[in-house]
């Protein structure tokens, strides 16, 4: 219990790089900023490197580190294990936790394969008969223009949608002698460009529009086929990619190694309610940082939201005088508009940390309610069946593919 009364909840996780800074600091700041039912206490931090995880440890203020994730999930003072690995750990890790009773929240994509997906989805559901809660982290869901745009296609503000058109653009890879690292390579990333960018505007479309994709004809592209290896290219468990190597790195090695993923992905695709969509996820798309750009086209209006602008909701209310027509631009930062009462005064703009507390807060709101949280490891598995159709349907020269219900 906390001084004012509030029961705890130990948090153990495992990965400390990219997203495990960003996890760090949600769990710090989700009762800084919101009253939430429960107290996230940080337990331990896992990952191989002791000093590197040390360091990561220290700055965020975990109690502890552990170099073997096994020994973090069987600790007694943790009880919600956060999974921030390279996808080829995401199952065992989570259905370990899941097993021994522990709450999970996964990374996205939810694992590697729908066969790894199927499995720790049955672990989430046979825990769950126990109260033990689960969470995979498609965590833009949580952008306050995101989830204003949700609720005004769930309120019929645009009606029936028509169109749907979604990319993901980054540039982290666009150098060719940027060196080879876990993302590049199949065995441990699942894929590229599709499954590390494009899962997540798969996930977001069918979010804001309540439906499902039902098929897709797709083209993948692998630009780059060899890079450098680094010295370091074995690191510790939690490495990441996205950001670009120092010149060092670069010169660590003059071997090359073959990239095994995905460069770029475009497909095609039809939702449940019959509207066309388009998709494109790349790490090729040159001064493109971080750009997640939807647009949703309905009989009644559209909706336009970028990521690199990621406060403002593009709304087109399709009914108005034709003289007054056009988009309108709307500041996502009124205390009325989703999740954003927990923090600034109106205009006071939040960034890309922000979601990963919504996600926690929204995390330990269900786990006290005892109510299940979403998106659910099931909505991960959907995400991962939409994958494994893209690449199958780039390997018959972009044929049209059912997505498996």
């Amino acid at each position: 219990m906390t001084d004012d009364g509030k029961p705890t909840l130990g948090i153990g996780m495992v990965g400390y790089s990219f997203m495990g800074a960003a996890h760090s600091q949600a769990w710090r700041s989700a009762p800084s900023f919101f009253d939430v039912p429960v107290v996230p206490v940080l337990r331990a931090l896992g990952g191989r490197n002791a000093e590197a995880a040390g360091e990561v440890a220290r700055r965020f203020g975990w109690e502890s580190v552990e170099t073997d994730w096994r020994q973090l999930v069987a600790r007694d003072d943790v009880e919600l294990v956060d999974v921030c690995t390279p996808g080829d750990t995401h199952a065992e890790i989570a259905i370990a936790a899941l097993e021994a009773g522990k709450h999970v929240l996964c990374e996205k994509p939810l694992a590697n394969t729908v066969e790894e997906a199927e499995a720790m989805v049955a672990a989430a559901e046979k825990a769950a008969d126990s109260g033990v809660r689960s969470l995979v982290g498609f965590t833009y869901r949580r952008v306050p223009a995101i989830a204003l745009a949700r609720q005004l296609v769930a309120d019929g503000r645009i009606g029936r949608i028509y169109h749907v058109r979604a990319q993901y653009l980054q540039d982290w890879i666009s150098d060719p002698e940027a060196p080879l690292s876990w993302r590049l390579q199949k065995d441990r990333a699942g894929s590229g460009a599709l499954g590390d960018i494009g899962a997540h505007v798969i996930d977001l479309t069918q979010h804001i529009t309540g439906e499902r994709i039902t098929g897709v004809s797709a083209m993948l592209e692998t630009f780059v086929k060899e890079r450098p290896v680094p010295s370091s290219f074995s690191g510790p468990l939690g490495t990441t990619g996205g950001t670009l190597p120092s010149s060092a790195e670069k010169r660590a090695s003059a071997e090359r190694g073959p990239v095994t993923v995905d460069d770029a992905a475009v497909f095609m695709a039809r939702f449940t309610g019959g509207a066309l969509a388009s998709f494109e996820a790349t790490r090729f798309a040159s001064g493109r940082k971080n750009a997640i750009r939807i647009e949703i086209n309905g009989a009644n209006g559209s909706l336009a939201f970028d990521f690199e602008d990621m406060n403002v909701l593009q709304v087109h209310d399709h009914t108005v005088d034709p003289r007054l027509g056009g988009f309108t631009r709307v500041l996502v930062t009124e205390p009325s508009h989703p999740y954003v009462e927990g923090w600034w005064p109106p205009g006071h703009l939040l960034g890309y940390e922000h979601a990963f507390t919504h996600q926690a807060v929204d995390l330990l709101t269900a786990i006290a309610g005892g109510t299940d949280p979403a998106p659910s490891f099931a909505d991960g598995l959907v995400v991962q069946r939409i994958l494994a159709a893209v690449e199958e349907s780039a390997a018959a020269n972009s044929a049209w593919t059912e997505v498996p219900v």
